[in-house]
């Protein structure tokens, strides 16, 4: 009788065991097509601002974090192009046209490049979008460089960060990384004249 219900016992687990195992294998499957996201070392930032006088600004960059190293003048080199973040190359979108230092600028998107160094930064922005990093950078389409002062920060930020402060009639673009602090300030402005050049009339 005890050899019966021991047989008993043995095909029941066998039985559940069976059953098991088609449970699992579709929860391996299942496993198997959940596409995960992409971990990135530098995660991808968005900077924006709608300012009190309805303008929109923003801007989609890649944060390097310092991890306890040097950064300008090791890092990121001076004197050297540098994408203004990691990964793509740093993008902004303006929604009305805009004025930095003399250049006038449509209203639109448009590449961010920078060359840091002690004392100022030279700002770029360029017409070719979809770049990655600096390597197919290209002068030819560059459509405003300006000289910024660099300032020394209070706060030590850990990750590169850009931040937009609303301002009469437009806004300062900030450019923060360890304790370097570079402000842009950036105007709005109406529609832009295209200069001609007259032609002399001949005298008689």
């Amino acid at each position: 009788m005890k050899s019966y219900s021991n047989r008993v016992l043995s095909i029941g687990f066998l039985f559940v065991f069976i059953c098991l195992i088609p449970l699992s294998t579709s929860a391996n499957i299942l496993n198997d097509s959940i596409v995960k996201p992409q971990v990135r070392n530098s995660p991808i930032v968005i900077a924006n601002l709608k300012t009190t006088e309805n303008n929109y600004v923003k801007c989609t960059y890649g944060q390097p974090l310092k991890k306890g190293r040097e950064i300008f003048g090791n890092l990121v080199p001076y004197g050297k192009l540098w994408r203004t973040g990691a990964n793509e190359a740093t993008e902004i979108t303006f929604t009305t046209n805009i004025q930095i230092g003399e250049t006038q600028l449509l209203a639109g998107t448009y590449t961010l490049f920078s060359i840091p160094n002690k004392d100022k930064w030279t700002i770029i922005l360029n017409s070719e979008l979809g770049q990655w990093g600096d390597f197919a950078y290209d002068a030819n389409k560059n459509v405003l460089t300006y000289d910024a002062s660099v300032s020394t920060n209070s706060d030590i930020y850990e990750g590169f960060t850009i931040q937009f402060e609303d301002i009469n009639n437009g806004f300062n673009m900030l450019l923060l990384w360890d304790n370097v602090k570079v402000s842009v300030p950036i105007q709005k402005i109406g529609e832009i004249e295209k200069t001609s050049k007259k032609k002399k009339r001949r005298r008689n």
